[in-house]
């Protein structure tokens, strides 16, 4: 008795079943993310008891406290020059802030990048030190220095330093760890110690990128030492805050249009000296 043979399967000619099968694959597969994140959202309004129609019930109130804002107070012995006064306070918080950062921050990137870390567990320890000072914020650290050398902008510009250097020696790193290998290891066969191969090929490879982000940073402290002073770091902040306190939302709106034209300019400066850099 012979063997049955076997049948192939028929299937229409020029068709085949893998496509339509990875399709369905496809769909579920969103179908499934979506469903996860629909699900996520949900938790989360249920989690911070998220209500828009407070925010509609509560219109007379937001009509009123703008009607208390304007006009804004444009007296100058009061409010205009201790605002311009408290914003150039501000202006230097950020800018000590994000260059007094610069040598930790390159120090932790150095020792923080694969392509450049001395040892395995050097990698290690930078690493945690930087997502230390990345994941405590900087008016967690304001409040602490307020704590310990009082109020004003010193605590200020200590709680950036500390906030900055997590987060710019991150992205740092992660610069060094996406250039071309190729120059620091012909240094290294030529027989050039690990100072040599970083100061000679590393980073002169990365400067462009390292100035921009750092610009970047000093843009976001600036915008940061604004909310420091809420806490009693200094700067135009608390000069908002006071007039909040007080009553006074007239005097608080000038405050704001001053900050605002501050941004504006840094804005501005920031991408004057990105062009130039990228020229």
């Amino acid at each position: 008795m012979s063997a049955p043979t076997l049948k192939p399967v028929a299937t229409r000619p020029g068709k085949s079943p893998r496509p339509a099968l990875r399709g369905r694959k496809h769909w579920l597969r969103w179908t499934v993310v979506a469903a996860v994140v629909v699900f996520l959202h949900v938790l989360a309004i249920q989690g911070t008891d998220f209500q828009p129609q407070l925010l509609v019930d509560g219109w007379k109130g937001m009509a009123q406290f703008l009607a208390d804002a304007f006009p804004p107070d444009l007296n100058w012995e009061k409010t205009i020059k201790p605002g311009l006064d408290a914003t150039l306070v501000t202006l230097w918080i950020g800018l000590l802030g994000t260059t007094f950062s610069i040598p930790t921050a390159l120090l932790l990137a150095v020792l923080g990048a694969r392509t450049t870390s001395p040892a395995g567990w050097v990698y290690q320890v930078a690493r945690a030190i930087l997502s230390f000072f990345r994941a405590v914020p900087d008016i967690v650290f304001a409040l602490i220095f307020v704590t310990a050398v009082g109020l004003g902008p010193f605590p200020g510009v200590l709680a950036l330093i500390c906030h900055n250097t997590g987060v710019m020696g991150k992205l740092w790193a992660e610069a060094m760890e996406e250039i071309d290998a190729g120059p620091q290891e012909a240094l290294r066969a030529a027989g050039a110690n690990r100072i040599q191969q970083v100061a000679n090929a590393t980073l002169p490879m990365v400067v462009p990128q390292f100035v921009g982000l750092l610009l970047y940073r000093f843009d976001v402290n600036v915008r940061s030492s604004l909310v420091l002073g809420l806490v009693g770091a200094g700067g135009i902040g608390l000069l908002i805050n006071q007039s909040i306190k007080t009553f006074r939302f007239d005097a608080m709106l000038t405050h704001i249009i001053i900050v605002l034209v501050l941004i504006v300019v840094v804005d501005q400066l920031s991408a004057f000296v990105r062009k130039r850099l990228a020229a």
